[in-house]
């Protein structure tokens, strides 16, 4: 649990390698009933939404910029992994999810009762 939040943990992996990146350090998953993306920035794990909340596009399309934010691929918009802050300047938020590297695998947290649902 983080905070005071508590949250639903799904494993998605044996370890990083497992999670066959592609060469932009992106990759979509299957997570519960939501598609996510996951982003690998200087060996650590990122989750985040699929779409950016902008226009939808498919962030696993995009790339990572220089300073490890998520860049989307239709009007390159920049969002911060850590905290889903859109660094660019429109406004929008990107939905992120924590991470857990555990001795048994790669772990993502989903909050539970938090009405995310929308992202299947």
């Amino acid at each position: 649990m983080q905070g005071n939040k508590k949250y639903q943990w799904h494993k998605v992996a044996d370890d990083n390698a497992a999670l066959n990146f592609l060469p932009n350090g992106m990759t979509e998953l299957l997570v519960g009933n939501k598609t996510i993306c996951i982003a690998l920035v200087n060996d650590t794990v990122f989750a985040c939404a699929q779409k950016c909340p902008h226009a939808g596009g498919n962030l696993s399309n995009g790339f990572i910029d220089a300073a490890g934010n998520i860049v989307c691929p239709l009007h390159r918009y920049k969002f911060s992994l850590q905290n889903g802050r859109n660094i660019s300047g429109e406004g929008y938020y990107l939905k992120t999810f924590p991470v857990e590297i555990r001795n048994e695998g790669v772990f993502i947290g989903f909050e539970e009762n938090n009405g995310w649902n929308w992202l299947k």
